[in-house]
């Protein structure tokens, strides 16, 4: 994890020291009352679906759901490294199938009850059982018991290498206070109350809920770990970036989290810097079946024009590195490293040996950095000849392209996984069932390999399998990986801490470690 610190144009000694005093004086109106009151003031670009830890797949409010319910492991600061939560340690069987947790004492949910395996056990059938949208990461769990208060037994119906990082995933199952799903159960498992609604173990509180407007987080002073820095977490709905921009140049809020323009980045007002981090935020192009890129000779000058090599400073700057595999670089580092062909003559002359080629790129969504990428892609391929348009898709449509009748040749998109093993970027981008394999397109012999390295737990052996197999998904047509992009927050001088992990959405701050300091 790196800070930036950007300077400015240096004036002249006098006009100088009264600016830095201006400054000095502003900073201090704007931002010491609130560090005094220990309060951190974070946008939201996208309003929270539901706080409901179990049924949505929310993004941006990962940071809050994941400050106020805890699971039983957690991903470390920086890193894929699996380490303890509500479980202080565990064991897994010779044979893979069993996992026993061992958890913290003392614990209590934020209504005052104790937490214990029951509590476990109670929240885990809730997702896995009662058909709620999460309820995939405990799909192989045949068996959860309690044989006491402070012990956990998981047992699964086939080897599972990956459960660990299911269980870590910033979407794994969290622990619900018991008393919580039986009080307010209406039929429905507690969903509607737990939209707006929460009791975790965490080190903060929900404390207000204003859907659209505003959210507030209290610390939880009854917290079984270290206490956080901040006593109070208000978040606002801001979705438009521009705004979030002024709010952060007036002191208004600490932070503008994602979407921070990086031709931006370089050129920071004073009194801003940036923390960033490797990220698992690939981005990819899915190709669809029966299109000009079918064609071998084709396929390859259009790799050879659309090569990111070409075009990732233009688009990110210093805050995106070349993929080197068809998963995520901090997921694994390949031995070998795909590779685009670089002959230009050799591409001009394939596509006009082939006669006119036209290729529509649908981008997943508005975000300007699709636009960015579709631009510089689209001048690189006329200059082989190649004429290529790009268009947002509707909402959800990127979902849907299977079943879309006139699908465009291309999709751009961000495919990342919800976890740091291969098989959770394998398993849902790329077999023949996986929820995400947009065009569902099939490979078998490179599925069953896929099915192989998931019973691995030699990590070696595992990802020479999961090379072996992306490859085969790269030279088949399937899909193209170009570049992944730094996790980007742009701060007020002096926050620390932010405890980006790889795994999490972009942006999502741990309101645990951060803190002012030096």
């Amino acid at each position: 994890m790196q800070i930036y610190a950007y300077p400015t144009k240096r004036p002249g000694k006098r006009s100088f020291c009264l600016s830095m005093l201006l400054l000095a004086v502003g900073l201090l109106l704007s931002v010491a009352p609130v560090y005094a009151e220990g309060v951190l003031r974070i946008p939201y670009v996208v309003d929270i679906g539901t706080f409901d830890p179990d049924n949505g797949f929310e993004t941006g409010a990962m940071s809050a759901i994941d400050n106020v319910y805890e699971g039983l492991v957690e991903y470390e600061p920086g890193s894929i490294k699996v380490v303890g939560l509500l479980a202080k340690s565990w064991e897994i069987s010779d044979d893979g199938l069993t996992y026993t947790f061992h958890l913290v004492d003392g614990v209590k949910f934020h209504d005052g009850t104790p937490f214990n395996a029951a509590a476990v056990i109670k929240s885990f059938e809730r997702r896995r059982d009662r058909g709620l949208i999460l309820s995939y990461s405990l799909a192989n769990v045949k068996d959860m018991r309690a044989p006491d208060e402070s012990t956990v037994v998981l047992t699964l119906g086939h080897p599972q290498p990956s459960l660990l990082d299911s269980l870590a995933s910033a979407w794994g199952p969290k622990v619900i206070s018991p008393t919580a799903l039986t009080e307010h159960d209406k039929g429905d498992f507690a969903k509607t109350w737990l939209n707006e609604h929460a009791v975790g173990t965490g080190p903060f509180k929900l404390a207000e809920f204003k859907r659209g407007e505003r959210y507030v987080l209290e610390r939880n002073d009854d917290y079984w770990g270290a206490k956080p820095f901040f006593r109070q977490i208000q978040i606002s709905v801001v979705p438009d970036i521009s705004q979030q921009i002024l709010q952060l140049q007036a002191g208004a809020i600490d932070a503008v989290p994602i979407n921070y323009p990086f031709a931006q980045l370089t050129s920071l007002p004073s009194g801003l810097e940036i923390t960033t981090a490797p990220s698992m935020i690939p981005y990819d192009l899915f190709l669809k079946p029966n299109s000009p890129l079918d064609d071998p000779e084709v396929r390859r000058a259009v790799l050879t024009a659309v090569n990111p090599a070409l075009w990732v400073k233009d688009a990110f700057g210093d805050f995106a590195s070349l993929s080197k595999s068809v998963y995520p670089n901090v997921m694994l580092d390949p031995v070998n490293p795909i590779r685009f062909p670089t002959d230009f003559e050799a591409a001009k002359a394939a596509i006009a040996k082939h006669g006119a080629v036209n290729l529509v790129i649908g981008l997943h969504s508005a975000n300007p950095s699709y636009g960015r990428i579709a631009d510089l892609m689209i001048a690189q391929l006329a200059s082989i000849g190649v004429k290529a348009t790009a268009y947002v898709l509707p909402s959800g449509a990127a979902y849907t392209l299977k079943d879309d009748p006139n699908p465009p040749d291309l999709l751009l998109t961000i495919a990342g996984p919800d976890a740091a093993h291969p098989e959770s970027q394998a398993k849902v981008f790329f077999t023949k069932d996986g929820p995400l394999n947009f065009f569902g397109r099939v490979l078998p012999e490179a599925d069953a390999i896929v099915d192989k390295a998931g019973q691995l737990t030699d990590v070696k052996e595992r990802n020479a399998l999961y090379e072996r197999a992306g490859q085969m998904y790269f030279d088949a047509g399937i899909v193209i990986p170009l570049v992944d992009v730094n996790d980007v927050v742009v701060h007020a001088k002096g926050l620390r801490d932010l405890g980006l992990r790889p795994v999490y959405p972009p942006g999502n701050i741990d309101f645990a470690t951060v803190r002012w300091g030096p």
